[in-house]
């Protein structure tokens, strides 16, 4: 059956009004519009809806049964087609699903947190573990987030560049590199290494950067997140290169020594990605602005200038680039 929604309106325009007129100026249409709509009205539902009662016009025991539901109707409706502009904070009640960078979470998360419970203390987020393959959750809208160094390739998800860090090298204190003026690159090269990778790949860009220099390293062990390869580094003379602004708190909190890395590689940024079906969305597009914002306090954007006394250009890297994907 095909059914007019603009027959809701006049349905609900009659009943509230009880008359044809009424109705008809609630609507601004025409008297004999509206009486034609109130046909198409009967024939549809096979009830009369009004009928005349001397000079005035009384609603059947149908329509008087169904009058609150219709108006219910018709509010639903208009919340669909026509939502609301109106974002109102206070009484948001919502649940976020972010699927970030362990290094980002760790760096960013707690800002973003912050300016969320305090503008909007009903929603809240739900920071998972990004997987060590590629998974289809951000389409499916069952993540709303995503922060990392992956643009994304499909043309229904949206994403934008949101910093870029600069890759260094994490030592113990006092391990051998440290003595040294300058760490060059066939230093890094001879020392052992350990990789952040959450798919546990022992090699990544900085490998690339190494041979085109006829260089190797070697790499004895990958941890899937940085904090945890901070601990190998801790406790050994193992050298790990990760982003320079997503370390800066745990390298002092853990007593290590940070060195400029001595390759040159590409930026690269860190990109904010999520659905499209959420461009208009308005909680979703306050909560994307409160991020931009967490990760640029976060320090995920750094200079990449060369670092004093190194003669190179210390390399640049997204923080998931660190960890290869």
């Amino acid at each position: 059956m095909q059914l007019d929604l603009n027959l809701l309106a006049a349905l609900d325009a009659l009943l509230e009004e009880g008359s044809v007129a009424g109705a008809a100026a609630r609507l601004h249409v025409t008297a004999p519009a509206m009486s034609r709509s109130l046909g198409r009205i009967r024939r549809t539902t096979g009830d009369q809806i009004l009928v005349r009662t001397g000079r005035t016009m009384t609603p059947t025991p149908y329509a008087i049964a169904v009058r609150e539901q219709v108006h219910q109707l018709l509010h639903q409706v208009q919340g669909v087609l026509a939502p609301s502009r109106e974002l109102d904070l206070a009484t948001l009640e919502r649940t976020f699903t972010l699927r970030w960078h362990d290094s980002l979470v760790a760096l960013s998360g707690p800002a973003l947190l912050s300016a969320v419970r305090q503008a909007a203390p009903g929603v809240r987020l739900r920071f998972v573990a990004e997987s060590s393959i590629d998974t289809p959750e951000l389409r499916r809208g069952e993540v709303d987030l995503e922060a990392n160094a992956n643009r994304p390739s499909a043309p229904d998800i949206r994403a934008e560049s949101v910093g870029e860090s600069r890759l260094v090298i994490v030592v113990r204190q006092g391990h051998p590199l440290t003595r040294l003026r300058t760490v060059t690159a066939q230093r890094y090269a001879a020392a052992e290494h350990v990789t952040v990778s959450r798919r546990g790949n022992l090699s990544n860009a900085l490998d690339d950067a190494l041979a085109r220099l006829g260089l190797t390293r070697r790499v004895v062990a990958t941890a899937p997140t940085e904090a945890a390869a901070l601990e190998f580094a801790r406790g050994s003379d193992l050298l790990i290169s990760v982003p320079e602004a997503t370390t800066r708190s745990a390298v002092a909190d853990l007593g290590l020594a940070v060195l400029p890395l001595p390759l040159e590689l590409p930026s690269a940024p860190i990109y904010l990605s999520w659905h499209q079906r959420y461009d208009t969305d308005h909680a979703h597009a306050w909560l994307r602005g409160l991020a931009r914002t967490a990760l640029a306090m976060g320090g995920a954007s750094s200079s990449c200038a060369p670092a004093p006394g190194t003669g190179h250009g210390p390399g640049t890297a997204p923080a998931p680039a660190a960890s290869a994907p």
